[in-house]
């Protein structure tokens, strides 16, 4: 509980300081972020299928 209390503040400062900062600031950060979880989607992906052939 304490985990999604801290959780909720946190998002509420992220969400707070993108609405003060330029759109295309907040725009080129979420595409950054939207990146890197791809690659990291793209890597863990990986990773499983390469140990459930090796069996």
């Amino acid at each position: 509980m304490l985990f999604l209390v801290v959780a909720l503040l946190l998002l509420g400062a992220v969400l707070g300081t993108v609405a003060h900062a330029p759109l295309t600031f907040s725009v080129a950060v979420g595409l950054v972020i939207a990146v890197w979880l791809g690659v990291f989607a793209i890597r863990e992906w990986h990773g499983r299928h390469r140990r459930t052939s090796a069996h």
